[in-house]
């Protein structure tokens, strides 16, 4: 007897190597996939403007990145002797104004250099709900705690998404037509909209998606929200807040995307990679002993092996300082 339903990922026709550059934006799932992508060595461009939710500021960031375009003038304010920006989370902060515009400055002309490049962009929507300014009607990233008279909420249809897609799809296809972009819709639950409009929100997403990747060439959609809700579907997978995936969860969520996007060559390296991790993770009675300085140096050489390949620095770093001359 089948006690769950397994979902099974259909495999990419285009599948990532490892030398392919990622790009990855959005809500926390691109925190998530980001993560396990660093920590396998790929060349990523992590989710730097920081965590954001609705498909309109995320599109928006990516025509800035595209563009080599600053934010307005406008969209910086200061609470609490803290400078922000309404177009990015709130991690991107400073104590000085100056300070905060030339790190947004430095954002983008970092994220304009890895989207000419990337082979993937990842982008992970999280709601559909937005806040607009009353004063000027302009859709928010994040309200930075600011009174909540000064916004209206709204919820996003799906034409507006695809609309606001499309503007930066025409804009990317010019500039990097090479690149493919991934789709998914986060998982977390947004309790505060209810669960009754959370339900409207991600449906949104999902069908704005469906859309997205009929309409458009090299647009695809990777399945994370049904994965964890109606694959793994049980409340043993989620942290105590009962929101957020678990590690096995997202291991597992990961592991499902491996299978579907990478390549052979890819798979096998992760595998060797995990090896080697588990090795630099090896914590002896004794360093000094001969069997374990032998290790060491069997270890070492096979990152030496890497470095051409890799950013292996800090690892080589960490296993001479332990080798006894």
């Amino acid at each position: 007897m089948e006690w769950r339903t397994e979902l099974n990922v259909k495999e990419a026709k285009n599948k990532i190597g490892y030398s392919d550059p990622i790009f990855t934006i959005g809500s926390c799932f691109s925190d998530e996939l980001g993560q396990q992508l660093i920590e396998n060595k790929f060349l990523i461009w992590k989710n730097r403007f920081g965590t954001v939710y609705n498909p309109i500021s995320i599109h928006r960031l990516l025509q800035f990145g595209l563009q080599n375009q600053l934010p307005a003038s406008s969209s910086y304010l200061n609470h609490e002797d803290v400078f922000l920006n309404y177009d990015f989370h709130s991690s991107v902060s400073s104590l000085n104004k100056n300070d905060l515009e030339q790190k947004v400055q430095n954002l983008i002309a970092e994220a304009s250099l890895f989207l000419k490049s990337t082979k993937r962009i990842v982008i992970t929507y999280g709601t559909a709900f937005v806040y607009k300014l009353k004063s000027s009607g302009e859709i928010v990233a994040n309200c930075h705690k600011q009174p909540s008279a000064l916004f209206e909420k709204c919820l996003l249809t799906e034409n507006e998404i695809v609309e606001s897609f499309g503007q930066f799809y025409s804009r990317l296809t010019q500039i990097n037509p090479n690149a493919r972009i991934i789709l998914t819709v986060s998982p977390v639950r947004h309790l505060k909209d209810t669960l009754e409009l959370n339900s409207v929100s991600k449906s949104i997403l999902r069908v704005a998606c469906h859309t997205l990747t009929n309409r458009f060439p090299n647009v695809d959609y990777f399945p994370a929200y049904e994965i964890l809700l109606d694959d793994l579907r049980d409340y043993r997978f989620f942290k105590t807040d009962r929101i957020h995936p678990i590690e096995e969860a997202a291991e597992y969520i990961w592991q499902k995307f491996a299978d579907a996007y990478f390549d052979e060559p890819t798979k096998k390296f992760i595998s060797e990679w995990k090896k080697i991790k588990a090795d630099l993770n090896h914590k002896p009675f004794h360093v000094e002993s001969a069997s374990h300085q032998k290790f060491l140096q069997s270890l070492l050489l096979k990152l030496e092996s890497l470095k051409s390949l890799m950013d292996v620095k800090n690892e080589i770093e960490m296993i001479k300082s332990q080798i006894v001359q």
